[in-house]
């Protein structure tokens, strides 16, 4: 009998425990539902800023107000880098953080309208959604925030501001600077054209500006007395395409000619080819990119010209941590995917006949969650979010933010993040990150196991080298 009360007591407690967990995580996403159209703002405003890498002045400015008024402390300009911040609430451990972007690419202005219409010609736009991840992780670490003070919990939530991810390898300076050194568990998403939390890689990545310099002369009445430094150029790239043919198939390897010369009948005194090597592991980036330096100093001996080449940047690949995935991705079944108004479904049927015939995607793709995978090899892109996972237990996702089958930096990607198909992606994913915060605080042993699952995974005597040595920020690498 004795027994029998105190089973009841017990289910009783657990009972009770669990409905005011489920009270508490849906009062979190009724207060993002609240805030919706201030945080899709917020997103507008950093899309038509549309500022590059390491000039996001005003985006990463927008952020670090909203998050002081919400009364997180803030350090800026870390990291060496003016537009990086880390802004912090709470204290005690664990310590979540949370990865936030606002860098746009260039060349890609586009309106928010479903057909081609620069907003300026040939300028800035947010082709890889990175206005929404900024503003949507703001958003789930403001909801986190409130949860820790309504619940009086301890524990520390860190929003990273990160700038300049296309190219620019912002997040690997601040790993470098040892921003993430106390950091339990990192959270981040990105925008896509599906709604998934997978435990997967990226490939490695590593780019450099290969920079000749030859003897100018006049093309026609004395080419013998000239050097070309575009003949440099064109020797590496043939070399390094013949190159192709002897390593391994997962490997990319691409370049464009920054700097040709200025007219056909001047010898081109200066060249420039800007180079990216990729692959799933680090360790072959680094060899691969070894050879391609080789065969510019080939090219450079060949056409007796002088070589230099600067590193940009150099990206590890993602390290899964399945732990966190698994609990992120229980949170995304949770809140769903996207769904449309008639206005944003037809905006959304002008879309597909713009993108190649075979990317297109059902519809309904934008609300369905697709299945939990595993896949530790890298494959597609790369990104610096891969540092971060090498030294902290890494969970990300992505949502629906543009139309079923829209690739990433095209005019398509721009136009959908601009209205509310992106910003209600956006919000999938606050509601999700903030959700997964929430769990690790409840449950602060899941950070041990993925602590263990991270040693485990890269080895006992793993050491950090970033791949771009020491080289300071690039801070003008896009001016």
């Amino acid at each position: 009998m004795k027994k029998s009360i105190l089973t009841s007591i017990i289910f009783v407690f657990i009972f009770v425990n669990l409905n005011a967990q489920t009270a508490n995580k849906q009062s979190v996403i009724q207060f993002l539902d609240k805030k919706s159209d201030h945080f899709s703002q917020i997103s507008k405003s950093i899309w038509e800023y549309a500022e590059l890498g390491y000039l996001e002045v005003k985006s990463s400015a927008l952020l670090r107000d909203e998050l002081k008024g919400e009364g997180f402390k803030i350090k800026d300009g870390v990291a060496e880098i003016p537009t990086a911040f880390v802004a912090e609430y709470g204290s005690g451990k664990p310590i979540i953080g949370i990865l936030a972007e606002f860098d746009a690419l260039p060349g890609v202005s586009q309106d928010a309208v479903p057909e081609r219409k620069e907003v300026v010609k040939g300028g800035n736009g947010h082709a890889c959604g990175h206005h929404l991840f900024g503003a949507g992780s703001t958003a789930a670490a403001i909801a986190t925030k409130n949860w820790l003070k309504t619940n009086k919990k301890s524990g520390t939530i860190r929003l990273y501001g990160t700038p300049a991810e296309e190219g620019g390898a912002g997040k690997v300076y601040m790993v470098r600077a040892g921003l993430f050194d106390d950091v339990d568990a990192m959270l981040h998403w990105h925008p896509g054209s599906s709604n998934g939390a997978n435990a997967s890689s990226s490939l490695s990545n590593k780019s450099a500006k290969f920079r000749f310099y030859g003897r100018a002369s006049h093309a026609s009445a004395s080419p013998w007395n000239g050097r070309s430094a575009l003949d440099a150029v064109e020797s590496m790239n043939f070399m390094v395409n013949l190159m192709r043919e002897h390593i391994p198939v997962e490997s990319r390897i691409h370049y464009v000619i920054t700097s040709g010369g200025e007219a056909p009948n001047v010898v081109p005194e200066f060249a420039e080819a800007f180079y990216y090597v990729r692959h799933p592991e680090m360790d072959m980036v680094r060899e691969l990119f070894e050879r391609v330096a080789k065969i510019a100093e080939a090219a450079a001996q060949g056409t007796e010209t002088k070589l230099e080449y600067e590193v940009i940047h150099g990206l590890y690949n993602v390290l899964p941590n399945e732990t966190l995935s698994e609990i992120m991705y229980k949170n995304l079944t949770k809140v769903g995917g996207v769904g449309y108004t008639p206005e944003e479904l037809a905006f959304a049927e002008k879309i597909v006949p713009t993108l190649p015939e075979r990317a297109r995607r059902p519809m309904e793709n934008a609300s369905i969650i697709q299945p939990y995978k595993v896949q530790n090899k890298g494959m597609g892109g790369s990104t610096d979010v891969g540092d971060v996972s090498w030294m902290v237990p890494t969970a990300g996702m992505r949502s629906a933010t543009w139309v079923p089958g829209t690739s990433a930096h095209s005019w398509q990607a721009v136009a959908a993040g601009g209205m509310s198909i992106g910003q209600k992606g956006m919000m999938v994913a606050a509601k999700t990150l903030a959700l997964t915060a929430i769990d690790i605080y409840e449950n602060p042993s899941v950070c041990e196991k993925a602590r263990i699952e991270l040693d485990g995974k890269r080895g006992k005597d793993f050491k950090y080298e970033p791949l771009l040595g020491d080289r300071e920020p690039p801070l003008d690498y896009r001016q």
